[in-house]
């Protein structure tokens, strides 16, 4: 994710590049695992910070389960971390590749 908070997915069922302006981030752990618990809010969004580090490190595991431009809400998948992010989305674009 850019420091304009711009996450760029790259779709291969409509072989599009959605540009995706991320409001907040709300990681979630996988029903096996429990919830994650978030305190209080720190000067970095924690959720913002794990979702980085996630893409950082294993980049090919993360998958778009969810993409409602109704309700400007993301889900997207780590099978690594076994995570689930929830993003709150201020603006879709989508270019063709």
């Amino acid at each position: 994710m850019a420091d304009d908070q711009v996450l760029v997915l790259a779709c291969s069922s409509c072989k599009s590049a959605h540009h995706l302006t991320v409001g907040m981030v709300v990681p979630k752990d996988s029903s096996a695992r429990g919830a994650t618990g978030v305190g209080t809010p720190n000067a970095e969004d924690p959720g913002e910070a794990l979702l980085n580090a996630c893409i950082a490190t294993h980049r090919a595991s993360i998958t778009l389960r969810e993409m409602d431009v109704f309700r400007d809400l993301v889900l997207l998948r780590c099978a690594d971390c076994r995570r689930h992010y929830e993003l709150t989305v201020s603006a879709f674009e989508t270019h063709q590749r």
